[in-house]
């Protein structure tokens, strides 16, 4: 029998289960009553940060990003979209380094736009520069051969 996926909430860090047999694109979150995925990328901070990574059993792609970085705004409506179709199988966040330079440096960032994919708590795979949103969905469905096409 296959596992609840548990899934954080993007309004107030409720930790949700949800069964594998039932439909994630409505799902809505048990404490607060959001809609836990939205087909947009969720703006977090160092604490969402480390909690969606901890605490959440589907993928996690992180966009490290800056205002002032001009691939960096290139890229975000690609995000978006990839957003768009990734979603729910597949988290996705963005982290401003400008504003979390702790965690940026934790994570060793030394370029960006920088996408690092999570799954179980841990990186399991990072690429730097700009891309479009084909070439978003393809990196990570590629990493992740169990992400629905």
């Amino acid at each position: 029998m296959a596992q609840d996926n548990l899934v954080v909430c993007g309004k107030c860090g409720g930790v949700n289960r949800l069964p594998p047999a039932r439909s994630a694109d409505q799902a809505k979150c048990g404490k607060c009553g959001s809609k836990l995925f939205s087909g947009h990328p969720l703006d977090v901070d160092a604490k969402a940060f480390d909690h969606e990574i901890a605490r959440s059993s589907i993928p996690v792609v992180v966009d490290i990003w800056a205002p002032w970085c001009g691939p960096c705004k290139m890229m975000a409506p690609a995000y978006e979209a990839a957003a768009r179709e990734l979603e729910p199988h597949v988290r996705l966040l963005k982290l401003n380094s400008d504003n979390e330079q702790a965690v940026a440096a934790r994570l060793g960032i030394r370029s960006i736009p920088t996408m690092i994919l999570f799954h179980g708590g841990r990186e399991i795979a990072r690429t730097s520069g700009a891309m479009t949103a084909g070439q978003i969905v393809r990196w990570v469905r590629d990493r992740l051969p169990t992400v629905a096409a």
